[in-house]
């Protein structure tokens, strides 16, 4: 079984599922409201490599959900201000990126 490093407990841990031969997984999405760089893909490999270690190596059935983070959040963490997206709209340098655009039409 595969051992990960566990930010909560400062530990490295055996991942063991919760339900014999399956696994959930979470991943926090792209920030749509300003530019992409190369941190989101970076982000986006290392989920990968990690789903794909679970499925070939444990031979678990991985479930990976993902979100699109901070649509319609506003400035701050508490419910008040501007949002997010709206801000980075009017920012030129922006132009504000086709994934918000996407997001939007399927809602």
């Amino acid at each position: 079984m595969l051992h990960i490093y566990n930010s909560l407990t400062k530990k490295v841990e055996e991942i063991e599922p919760i339900h014999k031969g399956a696994i959930g997984m979470y991943a926090c999405g792209p920030t749509v409201y300003g530019f992409t760089h190369i941190g989101h893909g970076r982000k986006y490999v290392t989920d990968d490599v990690l789903r794909r270690t679970l499925e070939v190596l444990d031979e678990l059935k991985v479930t990976h959900v993902q979100n699109v983070t901070d649509v319609g959040h506003m400035t701050s963490d508490a419910d008040s201000g501007e949002d997010k997206m709206e801000k980075g709209r009017r920012l030129p340098e922006n132009g504000l990126g086709s994934g918000a655009r996407i997001y939007r039409l399927f809602q």
